[in-house]
């Protein structure tokens, strides 16, 4: 029993148990067998010591229509006071907005360029966002993520309550669990993942006031997200984070959520991974799992004129260029459309689950 003892030992010095999705920086992917070795050695000591302190992730809730569809738009990379077709993007989304009815606005990230905000009365905020989404349809709430632009700001700024005083739609957590609908959105703080922020920051500032000791962070982070997914019956489950899992655009794969977030999405059988980060549009399925990825980055700047090779079988669409996206969703199907910023339609795509009863 001395190895038990050892590994009770270790775990006391973490501030929760370990999961397999533990996080450590130059992590080894441990074999398949290995992993389930790992997991009836927890499990044992689970059982024997009663050690357990995953912490819930902030919930909230937000219904859907009588008729139980959903219906949202989602927009990143935007804060830039107008410019770079913010202005017009904005437009085009508060007419589909309007056409849709949508219930809600999803931001994955980047939300105020090119450094955050200073604090709570940056007049940014409405510079970037309260005198933009003007339109009625856009009068809705908001749910959003920090993208590593806003990490070089004043974060704590984004979460503070002041800024929902000033405008009731804002609302932004590292991270925090949407039930809506048909649907469960696990909202995930990716920045502090990407290694290169911490050991390469150029000449940028990050806040990481919150995060450090970053393992701890990324620790709790990933077994509390872990512990959301494992526990949803929703029929229809999608992950929001800022950086892409898989992209074919300018800054690519964060090999970091490659790692430790993705095996998530396959465990628990997520439909939909929606990110920004990359400053276009697109669609990339998946040769391993079921999930879908989209990448909704338009908001504002795009255009880099460069596009890596994907696969075309799992390459569905790619726009080097401005606009955003459209979700509708029942509990037996989802449609997703992709706009320019002129509000044409560039891409759809469509899936149906049946529903299941239990008997």
């Amino acid at each position: 029993m001395a190895w038990i003892a050892g590994l009770f030992i270790s775990f006391s010095t973490l501030p929760c148990l370990p999961t397999l999705t533990s996080f450590h920086i130059n992590m080894v992917v441990p074999t398949k067998k290995a992993m389930n070795q790992r997991l009836a050695s927890w499990t044992l000591v689970v059982g024997l010591f009663v050690v357990s302190c995953v912490a819930e992730l902030e919930r909230f809730e937000h219904a859907g229509k009588p008729d139980g569809s959903l219906s949202f738009l989602v927009v990143g990379d935007w804060g830039r006071r107008g410019h770079y077709n913010q202005s017009q993007v904005a437009f085009q989304m508060g007419k589909i907005g309007e056409q849709l009815d949508i219930d809600f606005i999803i931001s994955t990230g980047d939300n105020f360029y090119d450094n955050g905000l200073t604090g709570v009365d940056d007049p940014l905020f409405h510079q970037s966002f309260t005198d933009i989404y003007t339109a009625p349809s856009l009068q809705k709430q908001w749910y959003n993520v920090l993208g590593n632009h806003d990490y070089r700001g004043n974060a704590e700024a984004q979460l503070s309550p002041i800024l929902t005083k000033m405008d009731n739609r804002w609302l932004c957590l590292r991270y925090f669990v949407l039930n809506a609908g048909p649907a469960e959105f696990f909202f995930v703080d990716t920045t502090p993942f990407v290694t290169k922020y911490f050991t390469d920051p150029e000449d940028h500032v990050y806040d990481w006031k919150a995060i450090l000791p970053r393992e701890k962070y990324l620790n709790n982070l990933l077994m509390e997200v872990e512990s959301a997914l494992g526990e949803s019956r929703a029929k229809w489950k999608i992950v929001v984070g800022h950086h892409a899992i898989k992209s074919a655009g300018h800054h690519g794969n964060a090999k970091e959520l490659n790692i430790h977030l993705l095996p998530l999405l396959q465990t628990y059988d997520v439909d939909l991974y929606i990110n920004g980060h990359d400053h276009c549009l697109q669609h990339i399925s998946s040769s391993d799992s079921g999930t879908q990825f989209m990448t909704s980055g338009g908001g504002s700047k795009a255009w880099r004129g460069d596009v890596s090779w994907w696969n075309p079988q799992e390459l569905k669409f790619y726009h080097d260029g401005q606009g955003f996206m459209s979700v509708e969703m029942t509990p037996t199907e989802v449609s997703i459309k992709f706009y320019d910023v002129f509000g044409n339609v560039l891409h759809n795509w469509s899936s149906s689950k049946q529903l299941s009863f239990a008997i």
